[in-house]
């Protein structure tokens, strides 16, 4: 049986920014949390949408074809092979609904980047 996650509070708990933990596992994805402050890094998922809930706080994403800005309460999907930069100009919590194979920062790697295993929940 699974448990009762409270998803802001563990966002809300989290250390360090653009640095995704996984809270559940749903079939063939993940459900993640992270807290977001600044700008990420323009990148791609190829082969996986990309799903943003926003718990607190705003964020901008922006695409190729515009800029898409959401409030807390917002849900958005970026979809498979669309070029995205997050930014959150204060600090921001997410979920995150994302594939198993979803690479963090797609085939770009920077400081920021964290493999699978960081995202395990502690």
């Amino acid at each position: 049986m699974s448990s009762v996650v409270s998803a802001l509070k563990k966002a809300n708990s989290l250390q360090d920014y653009w640095s995704p933990k996984v809270i559940a596992d749903v079939d063939d994805a993940y459900v993640k949390v992270a807290k977001l402050k600044g700008s990420l890094a323009w990148h791609t998922h190829d082969e996986e949408d990309e799903a943003f809930f926003i718990l607190s706080g705003r964020l901008l994403i922006q695409t190729e074809s515009g800029d898409v800005q959401l409030e807390q309460g917002d849900f958005y999907v970026v979809p498979k092979g669309v070029a995205h930069n997050p930014i959150a100009e204060k600090e921001c919590c997410v979920l995150l609904v994302e594939r198993k194979s979803t690479l963090h920062t797609g085939t770009l790697i920077t400081e920021r980047t964290r493999s699978i295993d960081e995202q395990m929940t502690e």
